[in-house]
């Protein structure tokens, strides 16, 4: 005969902390103590919905179990009791009592919900002797048999440690024996012989009997469901959504009802709202005759929730009651379990539902207008995320996971740039961009992508590498057109062969030409097309909706970073206020400017040191005295003629007069897409050696032709000569070399040339009637003098356009902050600059000495899966090093130039928990990719608005 234990019946005294809560004790406040589900219990309780009794052991319980050797703190087992006790008298049944038995459920229930993540046993308190008991008290054998099966089945996996295939095999067994498909057609019979063979196993399995005393399983499961917190499943799923490591699971003890207690019984789950379309409908499932496990395992086949109103249409009416009734006390679409008992309903449980980015926003804005919640709740219900989603493409799930299912999954790499993109894999730039041109679609398949890819990345729909990570060259420039982008895929099994064309991934062999499907939003990569949902932003009304309400509550400004008219259109399509960053180097990247750019190049260095020494004549002879005259004319003159016979002279002005003249198409178009709002351009930055042919290229194709003996030919002198040109500029470290505001110190004709193409193009507009604002941003200084320099030359420049013009040309200069000492000498480099631009990729590069390409290629991946770093520095910002240097610029910054303008232009930009910090910085706005700027405009409202704790 089973025994029941009892350690103390007595009456807690008032000093004992509290550790257990009655439903009634509870409310919806007390999310923290009591979980979500204890939280939502107790607020049903108290409404007088139709709620098992039962009671909440807090989640404090749970984490001083945790960090006391898994042991029960002081008086929380007694207190426990005393809360079972009062079930019971509520109840009239008890514990263990075989003539009128009370049976439990002990489910978890964190603060944040973590659906499937933690354990529940259901049927707990069945023995030998409860069991006949349940037999005389439902007059249903077949049904008592089978909630003790599941009992063991439950608790001998979860609390006992046995394996499920142990159970399944034998239940899959006896249905095979008797011809059966569902557990439902077993009999009493069946049953009773399983809960031998399932007692059996756990003896086997666990080297112990199962547990007849209810009191014994109770602690069991107690201190089972306190140890799933700290489960594989539940640790990685709050890493996936951010939950915090150390809130710990209160766990709630429930009177069973039953839900497979005959035709008028049932078990479901439902939403007061779809939850994928967010309609205002009921939404769920239910099954008759069941309890929820088997919902949950999907043994049994459930029908919609619509469908309850035919087979239980009082029941219907009631749950679509209290539906309403808890929607309308939280404010919030709700998750609902419920049990239908012999025509009777029970709440098991109410919590906020997850939902779609579809459904978030949609609800969010209804729920506005019906009053429900104000505009600000209303803007703290969308997660930045729902608005990506929204508007990027995106694959139809089914459609993948059918993909899955025929083994067209080839690898996963890192999801670079969110999105989905579908066409034919082409592994050169040159061939993506003639067929891109052409109307195809294509992916640029590369081993890892140059600069020079450019062209073919703006006309492919996506981009998939075999190197590099999150912030490498093609996932930056990926985000900044708007395109798909799987980086690093060479870990999950793709290996490019770019120059033969192909890849080889999953087993196959992928050629040039054939169908890929990337998904940029999960990392994985498809053979063959699969159906894709093309989003359109003037279309999703209720999202315009939403922005326009975050534009009223957001103090940040929401620029972009854009290089082209049509980027700059977008960003304006999309809510961007202004231009952060226009990056003039991708202008001199495209195709056909190619030649005349290295034309440049060539002819930069002699031809710069000519007119320098020109320019210091020129000077001498200004200042010269009487007597020496007459030498200082003869050497202008030597100047002026090395000059003008100069064939290097005469490349470098004739290549720069064209690019000017380029350039000023470039910045007109620019300017005048974006209709007279603040427009940074940036003044080139790469090194000079990246618009060159690889140094490695030009060295084998000379050796070859020294090989074959063509050293008289035309083609050998042009190679040798460039190969010597590309040798000497190369560079060990060209991220800290010769670039930025030091190319413009020592070649100034391109900045100068750059500048007046500016001011050009906005005088262009000024005299059409339009509205013009461009401001010039000189990057890369880390000393004060650097920017001097070169604000000195260009403000002569910006004086010759204005006289020129005979008109005032707006305009305005300023830097980038990418260095560690430009941001600690702020104050100083404030004396030159009108605004700051703080360039966090490079910024987070020189304070970290990671190598950004280098890093997540090799270690920085590893650094956040082990906790070396909480987060990539180069995705979300460093507050605690960057941000600090961030802060130290803007306030020193600040005491020169009260009135400075101040943004953030690098990819952190983008990133809401970035933005976050931007906005406590106290900067002016924040620039991001044309695509990410709704994404930036819901960030800094939320940043603006009072902190409001979600349901994660």
């Amino acid at each position: 005969m089973a025994t029941t234990t009892q350690l103390n019946t007595q009456p807690l005294s008032s000093n004992t902390h509290k550790w257990v809560y009655l439903f009634n004790e509870g409310n919806a406040k007390m999310r923290d103590l009591l979980g979500g589900k204890g939280a939502g219990l107790s607020e049903m309780t108290n409404a007088g919905l139709p709620v098992p009794p039962g009671f909440t052991i807090t989640t404090e319980a749970c984490r001083a179990y945790l960090a006391n050797g898994k042991r029960f703190p002081e008086g929380m087992w007694e207190q426990t009791l005393d809360a079972l006790h009062k079930v019971e008298a509520e109840t009239g049944k008890r514990l263990g009592d075989p003539q009128n038995p009370l049976l439990v459920s002990v489910r978890s229930g964190a603060k944040f919900s973590m659906p499937g993540m933690m354990d529940t046993i259901l049927n707990l308190g069945l023995n030998s002797d409860t069991l006949q008991g349940l037999v005389k008290l439902t007059g249903n054998e077949r049904f008592a048999y089978d909630a003790y099966r599941r009992f063991i089945q439950l608790f001998g996996r979860i609390v006992m440690g046995v394996e499920a295939k142990h159970f399944d095999s034998l239940l899959d067994k006896a249905k095979e024996e008797k011809g059966m498909k569902l557990d439902t057609d077993l009999s009493a019979e069946d049953l009773q012989k399983l809960v031998e063979q399932f007692k059996a196993v756990v003896q086997r399995e666990a080297g112990r009997p199962f547990p007849d005393d209810p009191y014994e399983q109770l602690r069991l499961a107690i201190e089972a469901v306190f140890g799933s917190w700290n489960s594989p499943r539940a640790f990685a799923y709050r890493n996936a959504q951010d939950i915090p490591h150390d809130l710990g699971t209160a766990v709630n003890v429930v009177m069973m009802v039953f839900g497979n207690m005959g035709n008028d019984s049932g078990t479901g789950v439902a939403f007061t709202r779809n939850p994928a379309s967010g309609e205002r409908e009921m939404y769920g499932e239910f099954v008759v005759n069941a309890e929820g496990e088997d919902v949950v395992a999907g043994i049994r086949t459930p029908q919609k929730i619509s469908q309850l109103q035919e087979t239980m249409p009082e029941v219907y009416s009631r749950f679509g009651e209290i539906g309403q009734r808890l929607e309308n006390h939280y404010r919030d679409m709700q998750d609902m379990e419920f049990t239908v008992e012999r025509g009777k309903l029970y709440m098991l449980q109410t919590r906020s539902g997850k939902r779609t980015a579809a459904a978030a926003v949609k609800m969010a804005v209804e729920m506005e207008g019906e009053g429900l919640i104000s505009k600000e709740e209303a803007l703290q219900r969308v997660e930045p995320g729902h608005v990506v989603q929204l508007l990027l493409p995106r694959y139809d799930e089914g459609a993948k996971e059918q993909a899955r299912n025929e083994g067209r999954l080839l690898a996963k790499g890192l999801n670079a740039a969110p999105g989905a993109a579908t066409g034919r894999a082409i592994f050169t730039a040159d061939k993506a961009a003639e067929l891109g041109r052409n109307g195809e679609a294509v992916v640029l398949v590369r081993e890892e992508t140059n600069p020079e890819d450019v062209h073919g990345m703006i006309a492919a729909k996506g981009v998939l590498t075999a190197r590099g990570g999150a912030t490498s060259h093609a996932a930056v420039v990926a985000r900044q057109f708007g395109k798909v982008c799987v980086a690093g895929a060479e870990n999950g099994g793709l290996h490019v062969d770019d120059e033969a064309g192909y890849f080889t991934a999953g087993g196959r062999t992928v050629h040039e030409g054939e169908v890929i499907s990337i998904d940029g939003t999960t990392g994985e990569v498809f053979l063959g097309p699969i159906a894709l949902i093309e989003p359109k932003f003037e279309e999703e009304h209720d999202l315009i909706t939403l922005l326009g309400w975050a534009d009223e509550v957001r103090r940040l400004g929401v620029w972009a970073n854009a290089d082209y008219p049509r980027d700059a259109s977008k960003a304006v399509a999309f809510g961007a206020e202004g231009i952060g960053l226009c990056r003039t180097e991708h202008m001199f990247f495209e195709e056909e400017r190619l030649p005349l750019v290295r034309r440049m190049i060539l002819s930069a260095a002699e031809g710069t040191r000519l007119l320098e020494a020109l320019s210091a004549a020129r000077e001498e002879l200004e200042g010269v005295e009487e007597g020496r005259r007459a030498q200082a004319e003869e050497a202008l003159q030597k100047a002026q003629e090395a000059a003008d016979n100069s064939q290097a002279v005469q490349d470098y002005r004739d290549a720069l007069a064209q690019l000017g003249e380029i350039q000023q198409g470039d910045f007109y178009g620019v300017l005048k897409a974006m209709e007279g709002k603040p427009t940074v351009i940036r003044l080139l930055d790469p090194p000079l050696h990246e618009f060159l042919p690889s140094h490695d290229e030009l060295l084998v194709q000379t050796t070859e032709m020294r090989a074959r003996g063509e050293t008289e030919s035309e083609e050998y002198r042009r190679k040798a000569q460039l190969l010597e040109i590309v040798s000497g500029m190369r560079e060990q470290n060209p991220m800290l070399g010769l670039r930025g505001c030091r190319l413009g110190i020592l070649y100034p004709a391109i900045n100068e040339m750059q500048v007046r193409a500016i001011l050009q193009a906005s005088l262009q507009l000024l005299n059409e009637g339009l509205e013009s604002h461009p401001e010039i941003m000189i990057p890369l200084v880390g000393h004060v003098n650097e920017l001097k320099v070169v604000r000195d030359i260009l403000e002569d420049v910006a004086r010759e356009v204005v006289e020129e013009a005979g008109r005032e040309v707006p305009y305005k200069f300023g830097t980038m902050i990418e260095v560690p000492r430009a941001a600690l000498t702020a104050g100083q480099i404030a004396e030159y600059a009108e605004f700051f631009s703080y360039g966090t990729n490079d910024l987070t590069q020189t304070t970290y000495g990671y190598s950004r390409d280098d890093a997540e290629g090799k270690f920085l991946l590893q650094y956040v899966e082990r906790g070396v770093l909480p987060e990539n520095p180069f995705q979300v910002l460093d507050r605690e090093g960057v941000g600090r240097l961030v802060k130290i610029g803007v306030d020193e910054g600040r005491k020169t130039r009260p009135d400075l303008k101040i943004g953030i232009c690098g990819e952190h930009g983008g990133d809401p928990s970035s933005i976050q910090f931007c906005h406590q910085a106290g900067l002016d706005y924040v620039s991001c990719s044309p695509y990410r700027v709704p994404v930036a405009r819901l960030a800094a409202a939320q940043a603006a608005l009072a902190e409001v704790e979600k349901d994660k």
